[in-house]
């Protein structure tokens, strides 16, 4: 690959992203472009300015975005809408963040002439499959430069070094080994490496940042109701919010009852497992929610039909396949079902749960004429089901019928 002229970068403002800006401008001779997106991790952004300043980036070449709204509407909610979940258990937050940093690494690229982007991902996870399968798909004639699969900065004392020798500020923090990596966006936090590589280690109470430990929830339940239109929620308690503003509402409710917590081995698109703990927990209550909104409002026939590719389906967001077609295609079938995913759910909160105690539907299919205990007044005929059973009972009578006769021979 050619040296690049000028080079976007995903810039967090922290000490390994500063060192692979300092790198990219010392190693290729190159200008360095910096996005740092705001995706609701709770961090404050304009030091990450300060930081590129001082490293010798012109003020034009900064960008700093609010994606928060971009990435619940476009990305998190359209995922939601399938129920993904990837090996029955992960809510996929981090591989949801990834096609949209993307999206926005190639879009400033156009707009500035950069002929490359960069990303801090290593070369041993899934986010470097993420961010370069999005930026081919989005640009095909694109350069990615991916530093740690480059550098010879192969040792936390490689990097302290070089950061030294070029003035890059180290916290205190940072001169030790960090305790484990953290990644955090609006839907989730997730935390991997070092205390908690051995997965027969319980991972220590000082993981968990965002959500109290079960023990510590209030000791009295709490209801909420969340409101659907097309299969997305649209409000919490009657009151109509922005699709961000509600993630984050529900990420309070759920911090504070200890909801979404979980210890995942999981199995990487590299090959190789790793263990994580993550924290969703507004994410585990929409879950909870628009599968109980669509228990009334989704016809058996498509919600089996969704429920069937959804691993499929959430496997591709985990792989980096987000702008692929067959992604494409799925989301057209699963949004074709959520046309009348809409209504209300009731929620309790307790202790580190949420579940579904009511729900209720203009849209409904739910026909209690149809299955009431009691009189129905021939809404339906029990005497249908005879035949009913006999056709399906056909084939199975069939089956049993040739296997007795083969077996007496």
């Amino acid at each position: 690959m050619s040296a690049p002229k000028k080079v976007v970068l995903a810039y967090s403002g922290g000490l390994d992203t500063s060192i692979i800006l300092k790198w990219l401008q010392t190693e290729y001779g190159c200008e360095v472009v910096t996005f740092t997106a705001d995706l609701g991790q709770g961090e404050e952004l304009e030091p990450a300015r300060e930081k590129a300043l001082m490293l010798g980036i012109k003020p034009e070449n900064i960008h700093i975005v609010d994606v928060r709204e971009e990435f619940v509407r476009d990305f998190v909610f359209p995922m939601f809408r399938a129920n993904a979940v990837y090996e029955g258990l992960y809510l996929l937050g981090t591989s949801i963040a990834r096609p949209l940093i993307s999206q926005h690494l190639v879009r400033i690229a156009h707009e500035t002439g950069a002929d490359a982007v960069a990303h801090g991902a290593t070369g041993k996870g899934n986010d470097q499959v993420r961010f370069e399968l999005s930026a081919y798909a989005l640009d095909p004639s694109i350069k990615v430069i991916a530093p740690w699969r480059e550098w010879d900065l192969t040792s936390r004392t490689r990097l302290l070094e070089f950061a030294e020798a070029n003035q890059i500020p180290i916290s205190k923090d940072k001169r030790g080994e960090a305790p484990f990596s953290v990644d955090a966006n609006l839907l989730h936090t997730s935390s991997e490496g070092k205390v908690l590589e051995n997965p027969g280690d319980e991972a220590p109470d000082y993981v968990a940042q965002r959500i109290v430990a079960v023990e510590d929830a209030p000791d009295t339940p709490e209801f909420i109701e969340v409101g659907f239109e097309r299969g997305d929620a649209v409000s919490i308690n009657g009151e109509a919010l922005s699709p961000a503003t509600i993630l984050a509402r529900l990420n309070d409710y759920g911090a504070r009852h200890g909801i979404g917590l979980l210890d995942f081995v999981e199995n990487r698109f590299v090959g190789m497992k790793s263990r994580g703990v993550y924290e969703t927990p507004g994410g585990t209550i929409l879950l909870e929610a628009h599968r109980g909104i669509e228990q009334i409002t989704l016809d058996s026939g498509a919600g089996h039909l969704k429920d069937s590719i959804m691993p499929r389906y959430a496997e591709l967001i985990y792989n980096g396949f987000w702008f692929s077609p067959e992604r494409e295609a799925l989301q057209a079938l699963i949004d074709k079902t959520q046309e009348h995913v809409t209504g209300m759910v009731k929620l309790k909160l307790y202790k580190g749960s949420v579940r579904t105690v009511a729900r209720w539907s203009d849209h409904s299919l739910y026909s209690e004429a149809h299955v009431t205990f009691e009189d129905d007044a021939g809404a339906y005929d029990q005497k249908d089901a005879a035949g009913f059973i006999r056709l399906n009972a056909l084939r199975l009578k069939l089956i049993a019928t040739r296997n007795a006769r083969v077996a007496g021979k």
